[in-house]
């Protein structure tokens, strides 16, 4: 199939826009806190209010894309963060910031079900192992960018510097003590803009392969009666649950514990996070290509756990650069546990990559759960709670049993092969 390389590309940038808007919420995390008077679970809930759209939209999304199609799809899902992003920064208020963080939530699980077929069609079959992990790079680096306008915004408003870009109009449009709130006139703008390229762009034809299609109420009845199914859900819910509860949680019990400014070097902290966790996937790959998955898996768990350990109970410079740290860990989790996952199923890939992506729903439940056991003794100890997920993840280490493993390079010939 001939490569459309402008399709490519705008899968590229909607890879970047969603990290963009996804990742942000641990930055936010302190500010948030300060401006809605928060206990620590109904800081939980926010993070809640997002993730619970994956768990909710990743399975009606792939039956409707199949319905409407890839475009039409794009269009409705950048129109809901468009529409989220846009009432929380007219209405600040934090019903409303609820309402608009699901609603984007939405957007985002709608826009991952359409992006990675779309991806295989238009960049060709041959060069989607190459063009996935270039997404998973753009993704990575909008992770580490979103964090910084975020502390640019808040830190020039702050300070009355109208004179910047942006910075004067953005002054004028939030509420006082409220300057993150600048944010969300972004993302509305991002949307917008992201709204009227895909209007533009001609979309090919995407014939499904079977294991991407979504399949049939049959095919997701057999698969819950398969356990490894059950397990790897709740391996990915494990997962997402301890990234979000890493990078959401960092900031605030960076000032919480060690008196860190959550705008400037809080705000970093997260930043350098998911930069590491994109450094991370670089190494992963090489890694993959030299030992088995199920090592890689158990030792760079081990590390995580470490890292995280040496957050919570370390000095600030230690803690500072701990948690951050955890993200390069944390890097070959994902990719690993779905493959597994994948490899553990003879049949019904569609639907059971549907099951894996409704397990994204852990980003929601284990926040509410930290913030919960937080408010009864303290965040430290709510944090701890993270040594149970990636416990979790560390397990499947061990009971993994593939049908098919990774393939690994055991000679240099197997380099030209």
């Amino acid at each position: 199939m001939k490569r459309n390389t402008i399709i490519v590309i705008l899968i590229l940038l909607t890879f970047f826009v969603i990290s963009f808007l996804t990742n942000i919420l641990g930055a936010l995390n302190p500010k948030v806190s300060e401006s809605y008077t928060l206990t620590e679970t109904m800081a939980g809930f926010l993070p809640f209010a997002f993730f619970i759209a994956y768990g909710v939209m990743s399975i009606p999304a792939g039956f409707l894309v199949e319905k409407w199609g890839e475009k039409k799809m794009m269009i409705l899902a950048f129109i809901f963060a468009f529409l989220g992003a846009l009432m929380f920064a007219i209405s600040p208020s934090f019903n409303v910031y609820v309402i608009s963080l699901f609603t984007i939530g939405a957007g985002m699980a709608a826009l991952q079900v359409v992006i990675n077929p779309l991806l295989r069609v238009s960049g060709g079959e041959e060069n989607f192992a190459f063009n996935s992990v270039l997404a998973q790079l753009i993704f990575g680096l909008a992770s580490f960018i979103s964090p910084q306008m975020y502390s640019y915004f808040v830190t020039n408003i702050d300070r009355g510097n109208v004179e910047k870009p942006l910075i004067g109009i953005l002054s004028g449009l939030v509420p006082k003590l409220m300057s993150w709130v600048a944010v969300y006139w972004a993302f509305a703008l991002i949307a917008m803009i992201m709204i009227g390229i895909v209007i533009l762009v001609k979309f090919p034809k995407v014939e499904l392969q079977e294991d991407e299609k979504v399949g049939s109420k049959e095919s997701y009845l057999e698969l819950f009666k398969n356990k490894y199914v059950i397990l790897f859900f709740l391996g990915i819910f494990c997962y997402v649950g301890t990234e979000q509860g890493i990078s959401y949680w960092m900031s605030k019990f960076l000032s919480n514990y060690h008196g860190i400014d959550p705008d400037t070097a809080g705000a970093d902290a997260v930043s350098y996070f998911w930069g590491l966790m994109t450094i991370g996937g670089i190494l992963g790959l090489v890694l993959m290509k030299l030992f088995d998955s199920k090592q890689i898996l158990k030792w760079f768990t081990i590390a995580a756990m470490i890292c995280v350990a040496a957050g919570l109970t370390g000095g600030a410079q230690i803690s500072l650069w701990a948690f951050p740290v955890s993200g390069f860990f944390l890097s070959v989790m994902y990719p690993v546990i779905v493959s597994l996952g994948l490899n553990s199923v003879s049949e019904h890939h569609g639907s059971f990559a549907g099951i894996l992506m409704t397990g994204i729903a852990g980003g929601a439940i284990v926040q509410l759960l930290i913030g919960g056991v937080s408010d009864l003794t303290s965040l430290k100890v709510g944090m701890v709670f993270l040594f149970v997920t990636l416990g979790y993840i560390l397990s499947i280490s061990f009971w993994a049993k593939p049908l098919v493993n990774n393939k690994t390079i055991k000679s240099f010939k197997d380099f030209f092969k």
